[in-house]
């Protein structure tokens, strides 16, 4: 006999009070269970935030991210949070009919057409009228799964069937250096997306593997804000694209790049969405700037921000109006932005009394901030003193504060120039 063909030894019979085979598997999945079972809390956490908010605001979104990064259970979670079905799909896996659709000949083409029949999940999807559909390992599709999946993400259609409006789009991505076999993105579907890159955090591991998790929540909408939210919006981004009208569409020149954000007029309105969804949801600056630079690119997102930012700034001309009540923005660099739209207003229209006003705003901001911004908008006010104007008493309350700030500076240069005289010695030997 071959060894082949040896009968096999009995397994021997369990000891008494020793669990069976089958108990010993129920206890495993018991054990699994109990690893398995996870809660959440509300936590701050930016890029969570940023991604519910482009969900809520029904926008593609792609989460860029290392493998094993959380992407995936990023998805899950946020869809449990929010009670929607999920529905995944591995778009490297499929043809381009599942998601263009099945041809289907019927009894008379030439008079009924052929329909496009969708497949099994978008039918699912419409039957249950809501839900997350997640396109999972995008970077490593085809180049024609990726053009059959343009009017899956714009459209939201699949084959001859239309998504309900309550199915979002979410998609994941690895870098192509870490993808398998991967492929860059048309820049065609790389613009239908709003591009998020997930990275982790030590603390959110940490306590998620502990068993608590971030909790996924929709923003908070104000009423009473969304008109005011839709008209900043609008405002916003108009203006900026007056100013910079050649960033209203500019195709990257690289190939990467052209997979990633870039501005277009299509993305111009994600952003404009997402600045009146983040505005009326009161989301902090961090959360907002995710969000535009993902819609439109870092360079241009930065701009728009900078843009608004301006946009804050309170009028100079209310500001002389009435000095001992003025409020400046807390933020250093907008706060010394306002003092040089003061000095700047004096300066196109001087006036004795405007310069004394101006001189009333710069001790305001010293009275409520740091006095280290005061030495320029001082210093060019200074200047624009006329020969027949009296100093004003309020300008001794700056004078020490600016010398001492001068003085300051002035060491530091010393110090520089001193080290770079000693680094040149040393060289020199």
């Amino acid at each position: 006999m071959t060894p082949s063909t040896l009968p096999s030894a009995p397994a021997p019979a369990p000891a008494a009070g020793e669990p069976t085979t089958g108990a010993q598997l129920a206890l495993a999945d018991d054990l699994l269970g109990l690893l398995r079972t996870t809660t959440t809390e509300p936590r701050p956490d930016e890029q969570l935030e940023a991604l519910t908010l482009a969900v809520a605001a029904d926008l593609p979104v792609l989460l860029w991210g290392e493998p094993g990064i959380g992407k995936t259970a990023a998805l899950t979670q946020l869809a449990a949070s929010l009670d929607l079905p999920l529905t995944t799909v591995i778009a490297s896996v499929h043809e381009p009919s599942d998601f263009s659709g099945l041809p289907v000949v019927g009894d008379d083409p030439a008079v009924q057409g052929v329909p496009m029949a969708p497949p099994q999940w978008a039918v699912e999807l419409v039957r249950a009228g809501r839900g997350l559909l997640f396109l999972d390992e995008l970077s490593t599709a085809t180049p024609a799964v990726q053009a059959a999946l343009l009017r899956v993400v714009l459209e939201r259609r699949v084959g001859a069937l239309q998504l309900p409006p309550g199915v979002r789009i979410v998609a994941a991505a690895n870098p192509r250096a870490s993808a398998a076999d991967g492929w860059e993105l048309s820049p065609p579907l790389a613009n239908r997306f709003v591009h998020l890159y997930w990275v982790h955090d030590r603390d959110v591991v940490v306590r998620g593997l502990g068993g608590v998790w971030p909790r996924a929540e929709l923003p908070r909408l104000v009423p009473e804000r969304l008109p005011e939210a839709v008209a900043l919006a609008r405002r916003a981004v108009c203006g900026f694209l007056e100013v910079r009208p050649t960033l209203i569409h500019r195709l990257p020149s690289t190939e990467t790049r052209r997979g990633g954000a870039w501005p277009s007029p299509r993305s111009w309105e994600a952003a404009l969405t997402l600045l009146a969804f983040g505005t009326a949801a009161g989301v902090s600056r961090d959360v907002l700037a995710l969000l535009v630079r993902g819609a439109v690119g870092d360079g241009p997102g930065l701009e728009l921000l900078a843009h608004l930012d301006r946009m804050d700034l309170p009028d100079p001309e209310s500001l002389l109006a009435d000095p001992a009540r003025a409020e400046l923005p807390e933020r250093g660099d907008l706060r010394q932005a306002a003092l040089e739209a003061v000095v700047a207003a004096v300066g196109a229209r001087p006036e004795r009394d405007r310069w004394e006003a101006a001189w009333a705003v710069l001790v305001r901001a010293l009275e409520t901030g740091a006095p280290d911004l005061l030495v320029a908008p001082a210093t060019t006010l200074a200047s624009l003193r006329r020969d027949d104007w009296e100093v004003p008493e309020t300008v001794e309350r700056l004078a020490s504060v600016v010398g001492l700030a001068r003085r300051a500076d002035r060491s530091v240069r010393r110090a520089e120039a001193a080290g770079h005289a000693g680094r040149a010695t040393v060289a020199s030997r």
